[in-house]
């Protein structure tokens, strides 16, 4: 299986985060359902271009999580996410995100005005 993470190596992020924050948007998204069986943590670092540790650190932070789960000797699978905790998981991500833009917007000063616009272009151009 090849799962569709993009790596921007232009990034702040770490990378172990990047792929992280992709693999948890899958699951939550229900792309990757329960029961799918994940790529080995090789196959993935190969696919990926990183180290074996970057994806394990990935795969158990997810476990730890309750998004995957791993069984010896047949590999990592999708945990079943119930409709409540994949509510407050699609909340807990964005709201992440929303406290990333406004601390951006802090630092450039932008206004409310300004970043309201902002956020409603992009509302329209996403079709939101």
């Amino acid at each position: 299986m090849r799962l569709p993470i993009q790596i921007n190596e232009q990034s702040a992020e770490p990378l172990y985060y990047q792929i992280e924050v992709q693999l948890r948007a899958l699951i939550i998204s229900g792309t990757l359902v329960a029961g799918t069986l994940l790529p080995s943590i090789r196959e993935l670092a190969s696919q990926l271009k990183c180290s074996v540790i970057t994806i394990k650190r990935v795969y158990s932070d997810l476990e730890t999580e309750g998004l995957l789960r791993t069984k010896q000797g047949t590999g990592t699978y999708v945990s079943l996410v119930e409709e409540q905790s994949r509510e407050d998981q699609k909340q807990s991500v964005v709201l992440e995100a929303i406290d990333q833009l406004m601390e951006a917007a802090r630092r450039v000063q932008c206004s409310k005005d300004e970043l309201e616009q902002l956020l409603m272009e992009r509302i329209q151009k996403y079709e939101l």
